[in-house]
């Protein structure tokens, strides 16, 4: 059998699944990585397969897991079940999702079926929960801030040793956050991307990592779908989809923007997006030791730098990457 570590955590584990759950195990292999303090693993026993997740409870929270996942189920959203939980530890038993996701799986031929049902679950998630009762947290103006400073400790200061302007911080902030308030809230997942989306065999896709959802703007798990840190893809087709859902939202009622409004929300949203994500990235090999994630730093770069290119207003950040981020990156590569 494989056990998850000899510390006192996966012997705390072991001992919740044989001796409180009465499973008799059969092996317990990882089941996937993750970027937070979470641990994930496959538990083969008598009588099936299961996942369970090693959350520590000074650093995770299961209780949001475990509240947002009765809140999206109940929506129609293919979440795992959850079979037995100890929140005191840290530990959830969950339904087995496979280890098949999106990711593994797209292709030029089948992007198009693939995304159809994710943004089936997409217009779910905005449609069926009701943002004014479910108790979730908002994206407001100070986590939208909080985000945004991200990139400059961890990828400017930390991992460049540079420092953005103070007037140039300030355009950049101030677009993006305004652009961000203005937009329709809707429940956001956040982080709603092709790792965490799975292919099944039923009911697909199974989706992932839904612990950190919030109300917020309704194109932020757009972005996160159609210019994935993770995946590229053209900017003809990410254009076609987002057209196709902005014609989905406008029929149900639940949108007022023409489609170069929608655009632009989109735009910037993903640049507040991949600007964070890129201070996660370094934080996490800085912090954590966790570099698996450098690899993508150049796909969001490109993002990041495509879109600052096309915003006038934008034209101090985007002279500062061009001449100074940009530069000192590469040469670090």
């Amino acid at each position: 059998m494989y056990y998850p570590g000899s510390d006192s955590r996966a012997n705390a584990l072991i001992q919740w699944l044989t001796a409180d759950l009465r499973l008799q195990v059969e092996s317990i292999t990882p089941a996937s990585s993750d970027a937070s303090f979470r641990r994930y693993f496959r538990v083969e026993h008598a009588e099936g397969c299961d996942i369970v997740m090693d959350a520590p409870p000074d650093k995770e929270n299961t209780e949001s897991f475990i509240r947002n996942a009765n809140l999206l189920r109940k929506a129609g959203i293919h979440v795992p079940a959850i079979y037995s939980r100890n929140p005191e530890q840290g530990f959830l038993l969950l339904e087995d999702m496979g280890s098949q996701c999106y990711l593994d799986c797209l292709q030029d031929g089948n992007a198009d079926a693939l995304y159809g049902a994710a943004l089936d679950s997409l217009f779910e998630l905005q449609h069926a929960i009701d943002v004014e009762t479910c108790g979730l947290p908002v994206y407001d103006q100070a986590l939208l801030q909080r985000e945004l400073n991200i990139f400059d400790e961890w990828f400017l200061e930390k991992r460049l040793g540079i420092v953005l302007p103070v007037s140039v911080r300030e355009e950049v902030d101030t677009c993006l956050i305004a652009s961000a308030l203005q937009q329709p809230r809707v429940v956001v997942h956040r982080d709603f991307h092709s790792r965490n989306l799975m292919v099944l065999a039923c009911d697909s896709p199974g989706v992932l990592d839904f612990q950190d959802a919030v109300i917020g703007p309704v194109t932020y798990d757009l972005v996160s779908l159609f210019r994935d840190c993770y995946i590229l893809w053209p900017g003809a087709r990410v254009s076609a989809w987002l057209e196709s859902y902005h014609r989905r939202l406008l029929d149900a009622g639940s949108l007022d923007a023409d489609l170069a409004q929608f655009e632009r929300w989109f735009d910037l949203m993903g640049l507040q997006r991949h600007l964070k994500a890129v201070g996660i990235f370094s934080r996490l090999d800085v912090r954590d030791n966790k570099p698996g994630y450098l690899a993508d730093i150049p796909r969001t770069m490109a993002y990041i730098a495509e879109v600052c290119g096309r915003y006038p207003e934008l034209a101090g950040f985007h002279a500062f990457l061009q001449h100074q981020v940009l530069p000192i990156y590469r040469a670090k590569l």
